[in-house]
């Protein structure tokens, strides 16, 4: 890296890493407006190639750490599929028992349990993805548009 960094290519690096907040407005954008500012101008300066291949990096690594995160789950919601055609998983043999008002709730009675929880793992794990792709985005965004290099964790290195 050079010693001096301009502050043009700051600006550059830090709009590179904030342009991938673009996905929650542009389908892939978060892979596309990086990867058009990245190759417009990796030639030119070291610190905007630097950046562009950590911030291409990361929400690759991000997007493939969810998508195995759904696979795992897969399993899970195949394992479900049978007890959909049970009609006595929603309780439809007990239509007839509605005239008598005879409600009660029993954890016995809850036989989707056995789907929530590996929904509600892989789910928390998903939410755990994005809130980590937010706060080191912003961090990457802050330290690049002070000159730092920055390095985000968890990052396969697919651009090298």
């Amino acid at each position: 890296m050079a010693t001096t960094i301009t502050k043009h290519e700051r600006n550059l690096s830090a709009i590179i890493h904030a342009s991938t907040f673009s996905k929650y407005f542009i389908p892939f954008g978060n892979f596309i407006l990086p990867l058009i500012l990245w190759t417009a101008n990796k030639s030119e300066h070291k610190f905007v190639d630097y950046n562009g291949k950590q911030a291409l990096n990361f929400q690759i690594s991000m997007l493939l750490y969810s998508i195995v995160t759904g696979l795992i789950s897969i399993p899970f919601f195949i394992g479900f599929l049978p007890d959909l055609f049970d009609w006595n998983l929603f309780g439809f043999h007990r239509l007839s028992d509605l005239n008598n008002l005879d409600i009660h709730i029993s954890s016995d009675d809850f036989r989707l349990s056995r789907f929530f929880w590996p929904a509600g793992i892989t789910g928390l794990i998903q939410v755990a993805l994005v809130v980590i792709n937010v706060v080191y985005t912003i961090l990457a965004t802050i330290r690049t548009n002070e000159g730092q290099t920055f390095a985000y964790p968890f990052t396969i290195k697919f651009i090298k």
